[in-house]
């Protein structure tokens, strides 16, 4: 049963699971505000970003991840990367 504002389930039969899982809360507000802080950047250098994962079939989160993990910009003549990275999506660990 759901409130009728859209708030969350009231009983535990439903298939609602909260953005931070069904362990509890733990560390979810800080690790979300890190990887904000890290996937923010300043206007131009954000556009920059997201044209140039569009050019190679990035998103832009995957581009910037594979900056900010493996400290290299990505181009199309990094096919086997970007097919792994392409290979991933959907993957949830």
């Amino acid at each position: 049963m759901h409130l009728s504002n859209g708030g969350p389930p009231l009983d535990d039969n439903d298939t609602h699971t909260p953005p931070w899982g069904k362990n509890g809360i733990g560390n979810y507000f800080h690790w979300a505000a890190a990887k904000k802080r890290a996937f923010d950047a300043p206007l131009d250098i954000a556009r920059r970003r997201a044209q140039r994962a569009a050019m190679i079939g990035l998103t832009y989160e995957e581009y910037t991840l594979e900056i900010l993990e493996r400290g290299r910009y990505l181009n199309a003549t990094d096919t086997t990367r970007i097919a792994e990275i392409i290979a991933k999506r959907g993957v949830r660990y």
